[in-house]
């Protein structure tokens, strides 16, 4: 088959303009762009977001505008490689950072879009879904899932920001993206419910992942426990294979939101190590430590907060700048999404 298809201008201008006037297209000028050979014709772009950078925006915010006139705080990560305008940290990720001061509530909502916000920094707050408070603290994984209503409030002292990850660009891309507001929750599960439920539960070796669930059984994922797992796992795992647990259902094993996968690794001292290159798209989030990210050939060193996004099919290998203490990555991808799809691959 000939690499070189017909193009626009090979058409007469008049049959073009009758087929755009009744809003139709040839598709073989475009094919290869939709439809390239090999590997995807990639928009999104590997790019780094530093938090150092970012937080000084983000406090600034705060200043100029009030929660009431924001109702959601958040500074979005947008990609260039996608257009800023659009709102995407990858083709199908949306990732934003959120802050909220003391007294403050960001107020009761339930939307379509499947949501997560892992804490970054600060003391005191909380957020509700569906009746149960949960505390947020450095490191925490709390889910909002789609249909579910959810607030945040702060009771604490100075800010707390945390990352917001949603797989908005997918649900507005289909023409399913709404919100529903509501008045203010009543608490009505005691604190720590589901915790006490799936005290062991909840994180499961990457590979790992299987069968499918509903439900949204466990909401929070603390952080300090998902650290005592990774050192524990960290103390049978080989050299050779990295250190990675999955945030998932308790009930099913299976990841615990529809279309986006979490996970946490640990970089042990020193180690440097290439993960499979995945049909997925990620973003990666510094936890604890410093380190680097190569990106198909190109180097990008992190630190504690610091936001990296992976496109599809990417060679990356991470580094850990301390030989001395480990260092820790929080993980978004759009895995789940190509599983159900049937398109997701492991290449290498």
């Amino acid at each position: 088959m000939s690499n070189q298809l017909g193009r626009v201008e090979d058409l007469p201008a008049d049959y073009y303009q009758s087929l755009v006037s009744m809003n139709t297209l040839p598709l073989w000028p475009s094919l290869r762009s939709v439809l390239p050979h090999n590997i995807p014709a990639r928009r999104t772009q590997p790019v780094m977001w530093r938090y150092s950078d970012i937080r000084p925006n983000l406090i600034r915010a705060g200043e100029l505008t009030p929660i009431e006139k924001a109702e959601r705080r958040v500074l979005v990560l947008c990609n260039p490689g996608l257009g800023l305008q659009n709102m995407q940290a990858t083709a199908s990720i949306y990732i934003g950072m959120q802050l909220i001061l003391p007294g403050e509530t960001a107020p009761n909502h339930r939307h379509t879009p499947s949501a997560v916000r892992f804490v970054i920094e600060g003391e005191g707050g909380f957020t509700v879904v569906s009746g149960e408070r949960l505390p947020m603290e450095k490191g925490d994984l709390i889910l909002t899932p789609p249909g579910l209503w959810h607030e945040h409030g702060h009771e604490g002292k100075g800010p707390v920001v945390w990352l917001d990850a949603l797989d908005l660009p997918l649900i507005y891309g289909i023409d399913a993206s709404y919100c529903i507001e509501g008045k203010s929750q009543t608490v009505s599960q005691q604190q720590g419910k589901c915790n006490a439920e799936f005290r062991q539960g909840g994180v499961i070796p990457y590979r790992s992942l299987d069968s499918t669930s509903t439900r949204y059984p466990l909401l929070r994922f603390p952080w300090s426990e998902v650290k005592q797992s990774l050192a524990a796992l960290a103390g049978v795992t080989a050299k050779s294979e990295l250190v990675h647990l999955a945030y998932v259902n308790p009930e099913t094993g299976r990841e615990c939101l529809p279309t986006l996968g979490f996970s946490a690794m640990m970089l042990r001292p020193g180690e440097e190590i290439r993960l499979p290159r995945r049909s997925a798209s990620a973003i990666l989030h510094g936890v604890e430590g410093a380190g680097t990210a190569t990106i198909d050939q190109v180097a990008h060193s992190f630190v504690e907060a610091d936001t990296i996004a992976v496109p599809t099919h990417a060679e990356v290998t991470l580094g850990n700048a301390s030989g001395k203490e480990p260092a820790y990555l929080f993980m978004v991808d759009d895995a789940p999404l190509h599983r159900k799809l049937g398109i997701y691959e492991v290449f290498d």
